[in-house]
């Protein structure tokens, strides 16, 4: 059972049908008693970091996602729910984050060789592989689609598991021990989205927990 972390800012309807269309069950709750009972938690995420952490914090499931990572149980964030994972976030100010991954979210400039290019980061960009993970296993690298204005920098290279190319190297997949992050959206991404988000499930299926 994978259980989808509701605090207000997740795009929870496209994670859960991704979910269904992958045979995976699944809840949607702000519970702590609710969430503790799952195998693995998803962290959705669209919107500001800022208001995302102040979210969490309030209601107390910041501390719970860390209780519960550094347990062992599998953690996967999306988007906003990648960059929460790691310590910080330049947007609008800098602001804490989970601090379960090193890193933080940085605003992609804009200008690159004295051109400017178009920010946020939106449409279809290739995945380049750097190391093996649960997430990748029997994954060619492909297209997915990244809608995004701040990028995570300063990541841990054995933490790096794939990144993509937007005048920057961005991080797109991320992962150190149970805690994992996409930078994408793998439920809009087509068959790799959704064979990578299986891959997912399948790693918290092998993984037991002791909570």
């Amino acid at each position: 059972m994978i259980g989808i972390v509701d605090y207000g800012m997740g795009n929870l309807f496209s994670v859960s049908k991704a979910l269904e269309r992958i045979g995976v069950p699944y809840i949607i709750s702000d519970k702590k008693e609710q969430l503790e009972k799952t195998d693995g938690l998803i962290l959705p995420g669209v919107g500001a970091f800022r208001d995302a952490m102040k979210l969490l914090d309030e209601t107390n499931l910041s501390d719970f996602i860390k209780e519960q990572a550094h347990a062992g149980k599998p953690i996967l964030g999306i988007c906003l729910g990648m960059q929460l994972l790691f310590d910080e976030s330049e947007e609008n100010g800098v602001f804490s984050g989970l601090g379960l991954l090193k890193g933080k979210a940085v605003k992609f400039s804009g200008e690159s060789n004295g051109e400017r290019y178009k920010v946020p980061h939106m449409g279809w960009n290739k995945l380049k592989f750097h190391q093996d993970s649960p997430l990748t296993a029997d994954v060619e690298a492909d297209h997915v689609y990244f809608v995004h204005s701040y990028y995570v920098s300063g990541e841990e290279s054995d933490a790096l598991i794939a990144s993509s190319d937007y005048y920057e190297e961005v991080p797109a997949v991320v992962g150190k021990g149970n805690v994992f992050g996409m930078q994408f959206h793998p439920e809009k991404s087509g068959d790799l989205g959704m064979a990578l988000l299986k891959n997912y499930t399948q790693y918290v299926q092998n993984t037991e927990v002791e909570v």
